[in-house]
Order: C-alpha cells, then structure tokens, then sequence
C-alpha cells in the first residue's frame, strides 16, 4: 500500500517523470476486490472469500485514515501529497492492485541493501508468467536470483495478479485442522472409534511439536500441491490412529509426517490405511462445501459466461475441485498398493 500511494502521487503530478509508464496502466484490474459481489460468491472457497473480505475492510477503513490526516490541508495547498486530488477506497483499490499485480520482490530496500521490498519495473512487468519460462529476468546481484512471481498458489494469483494458473502444481487446499471435522471424516472412512477429540497425553504431545496443539497453535493445514498432505497434518492422523506408543517413538517427526513412496507406512500397514482413508474422506467433505460440481461449471464455461471476472470466479473453483479429485486419486492408488500387500503377506505359501 505504501508504494501504491506513492504511485498515486505520481498519477496526480503534472510532468511526472513516470507519467509515460503509469498512463498505460489498466484503468481496471481483474481481481477479486473489484469482483461484482455475484462473482465473488460464485468463487465458491471459503478461505479466498475470506481474503477477499479482509483486503475490502482494509481498504474502507484506510480510505477513512487517508481522508482524516488530509483533512486539514487544502486542495489547493502545495502540500497536498496527490495534487488535490480526491483519493477513496476506489482509487485505493486501484493502486494496490496495479502494485500487487506489478511489482517484484528486489534486493536492495534496507541501509545495507540486505532487504527484499517490492518494487515496480516499467517493461519487465509487461512479462507474463510462466512456471515453464521462456526467458528470465535476473537482478544483479551475484547473477543467481531470478525474478518472478514465485510459487504461489492460485489463490495469490487470483487474489494479486488476476489470473489462475491452470494444473498449478503449487495450488492447494486450506483446512482447518479440528478434532470433530476429523473424527466425521474418520467414522466416514470406516475407522472404529477414532479419538481426535479425545487425544491421549503423549498424542496431545506430538501434536504439540506439530504446532497442531498447545500455545499458538497454527492449526491451517493444507491438502495438495508439492506433497498430496501436508506432513504435518499426515502426521497428526498417523499418530491418533494408532495406540501404540512404542511404534511411535521409534520415529522422528520428519518420518511421520513423509509420504515419500506409495508402500511407506511408518506406523503399520493397518495405521496407514486408516491414515490415508481418514483423508481421502477429508477431500470428500471438501469436496462436498462446493455448492457445484465440476462437471456443471464446465459446461457453464462452454456455454459462455457474461463477463471476464465471472470465467475467472468458474476457472478458480473448477481448479480447486480438479486438485482434490487428483488427491484423492493418489491416495486411492496408495491405499489399494498397501492392501493387496496386506493380502499378499497375508496368504500361506502353496505347496
């Protein structure tokens, strides 16, 4: 926001140095804040909305900040900081969004220069991204560090640059880790008498380690992207179904929380597939918060939508569903390899 004010300033002087660049910036961006309410909600994913809500308050409540501290100085005075200008939530919005959507992560911001602030470059940001890039942009300094956007989610994407990433392989989904929601998910994947409300003292401990419990718990787990679960969130359910303690404490953390091939079952083959159907069943009930199916939403994309911000609303939540099905399809594989193990460790040698 502090670089989108001062890309106000510029926008309000008269000979402006930047005024070349900044005259052809979009005069509207197409990201979630300026959304018509029906496209926000047809986004479909709670924790986007949720952003989405945070980032308009936020600029509601500056624009009072920004309207109180002008409120003394005169349009005409020499010392208002955007030429008299009026500046509202509206051209706020604006200018963090042409920001957000722009600007690159830099060396060079502390008094030492050891600091990354965000910084606009006229031309550079005329690129368009890409995981696979065709050219790269290099910052001086020492030749290694490239500029881009980073690996980000689509909800970053859509959030910051206005666009969605199709098969993202950095896209996931946002959970809340919470014992009830897992105990349904737990019972609905066929596990007998699960106990994430009720976790015993040494299970509360790993939890604890796992940031899952205890003080300042971050309890934000995701499904998808680099990994199909997120370690810690596989590692908490590994550990509360199972009762063996001992089993437990023969591994670390980082091999709880590891789904490194599809036959690793660090806990028992029995634990491991109570472990992996207790989140397949997670992605079913994320599945099921969408009020629509996949199927529906691409057909509404063939069929033509009225406007821009409503295909990106479809494109994001269709990329949402399509991550969780393909997790599911890797648990599914995993969960059937370790069974028909299971069975062939199971069957008496034939004579």
């Amino acid at each position: 926001m502090k670089l989108g004010l001062k890309l106000l300033q510029e926008r309000s002087q008269v000979g402006s140095f930047w005024w070349p660049y900044i005259s052809n910036l979009p005069e509207a961006y197409s990201v979630p804040i300026f959304f018509p309410g029906e496209d926000i909600k047809n986004l479909q994913y709670a924790p986007l909305l949720h952003q989405v809500n945070k980032r308009c308050r936020f600029l509601l409540e500056f624009e009072q900040l920004v309207k109180h501290v002008l409120s003394n100085v005169e349009t005409s005075s020499s010392d208002h900081p955007f030429g008299g200008q009026a500046v509202d939530a509206s051209s706020l919005g604006w200018a963090m969004s042409a920001v957000s959507s722009r600007a690159f992560r830099l060396h060079g911001g502390g008094s030492h220069g050891d600091i990354d602030i965000p910084m606009m470059l006229p031309l550079i940001d005329m690129c368009n991204h890409s995981f696979n890039p065709n050219a790269r942009i290099v910052q001086e300094q020492g030749g290694n560090d490239v500029i881009n956007y980073g690996c980000l989610n689509n909800d970053l994407f859509l959030l910051d640059y206005g666009f969605v990433v199709p098969s993202n392989p950095y896209d996931c989904i946002e959970l809340r880790f919470d014992g009830a929601l897992l105990d349904a998910a737990s019972t609905a994947a066929g596990v007998s008498s699960p106990s994430f409300s009720s976790p015993a003292p040494w299970q509360k401990e790993i939890l604890s380690q796992l940031k899952l419990d205890g003080e300042a718990p971050v309890l934000k787990v995701t499904i998808g992207g680099q990994e199909p679960v997120e370690g810690r969130l596989l590692a908490a359910v590994r550990v509360m179904l199972t009762s063996d303690r001992e089993m437990v404490e023969k591994h670390d953390l980082s091999t709880l929380m590891s789904l490194s091939s599809d036959s690793d079952a660090p806990l028992g083959t029995a634990t491991e597939v109570a472990a992996l159907r207790t989140v397949l069943a997670l992605c079913v009930i994320a599945l099921g918060h969408f009020p629509t199916q996949m199927m529906e939403d691409e057909s509404l994309l063939k069929k033509g939508v009225s406007s821009a911000t409503s295909e990106l609303a479809i494109q994001f939540r269709i990329q949402k569903k399509a991550l969780i099905i393909d997790v599911m399809r890797d648990l599914t594989k995993r969960v059937q390899l370790l069974s028909s193990k299971s069975k062939d460790m199971a069957s008496p040698p034939q004579g």
